[in-house]
């Protein structure tokens, strides 16, 4: 295994019975109301459309919350994930909630051996997930190989653009200070925090990242025989990754408490597979 599928799979591994504890990831009211949804599906009911009966499936499922929201949509959907923590985590939740969810142990660059290419309708990815990997165009490639023709990816995620801010800085100062494209070497951090609540102490904290441009994004889905078919930008993101910077409503979305015309915070994304 890699250097950065070993660092990351542990840090994973490490902090998800901790996120499925705190209160930001709701589990108890996914058991509790069996039409509760994640803030991150709900954000995007209105573009994701009507799912009911579409083989999906959820790569980089994380502890299944998206996942089981998309399975009370309708959906038929499978999740996969490379921490075997999570997915102890998402099968747990799914068990508990009365869902029938498959969990599938694989890194997204293995998805294609875990899973039957050319046989989904719905390929989605929640937000926080491709800055895991280092190669988008490898990402493009497993996406189109699972969607059959005419099937389609969703995934909102971080801007690359909010990847790229220093949000240490402490001067006031939304600075740039990180690479917007796509480099060959990863962000190596250590951090023994999370983004969520918890008094858990860490100890794999070592992390490596990459980010990449929005049109790296794009053309690799183009370059796979992907035609795009949606693209909105958005001034929110559903976690405060600007501490000082923002404020948080009440349906869990953060925007810039000034000027928030300034900087894109996540976008949403369609492409559908050619059907020749």
């Amino acid at each position: 295994m890699s250097d950065y599928l070993r660092l990351n799979r542990a840090q994973w591994d490490e902090r998800a019975p901790a996120h499925a504890a705190s209160p930001d990831y709701g589990v108890a009211r996914f058991v509790d109301d069996p039409e509760f949804l994640s803030d991150v599906v709900r954000f995007d009911r209105p573009r994701l459309g009507d799912v009911r009966g579409l083989r999906t499936v959820h790569l980089q499922c994380h502890i299944g919350t998206d996942t089981l929201s998309l399975h009370r949509l309708g959906a038929d959907v499978t999740g996969l994930d490379f921490s075997p923590a999570s997915l102890a985590q998402a099968r747990a939740l799914a068990g508990r909630a009365g869902a029938d969810i498959d969990y599938v142990e694989s890194d997204v660059y293995g998805a294609l051996d875990a899973l039957e290419p050319g046989s989904f309708d719905l390929v989605y990815t929640g937000v926080g997930a491709l800055c895991w990997l280092p190669d988008i165009r490898r990402w493009a490639a497993v996406v189109s190989g699972l969607l059959r023709p005419g099937g389609r990816l969703f995934i909102r995620e971080g801007h690359p653009m909010l990847w790229t801010i220093d949000e240490t800085r402490g001067d006031g100062v939304l600075a740039v200070q990180f690479a917007y494209f796509e480099q060959p070497d990863p962000l190596v951090w250590d951090d023994a925090t999370t983004y969520v609540a918890t008094d858990v102490a860490f100890t794999h904290n070592v992390t490596h990242s990459w980010n990449h441009g929005l049109g790296e994004i794009v053309t690799a889905l183009l370059g796979e025989g992907m035609e795009l078919t949606m693209l909105q930008e958005h001034d929110s993101v559903p976690w405060d990754p600007l501490p000082g910077f923002m404020l948080g409503d009440e349906q869990g979305e953060y925007r810039l408490a000034e000027r928030g015309d300034r900087l894109p915070l996540t976008y949403t994304l369609q492409a559908r597979k050619r059907s020749n």
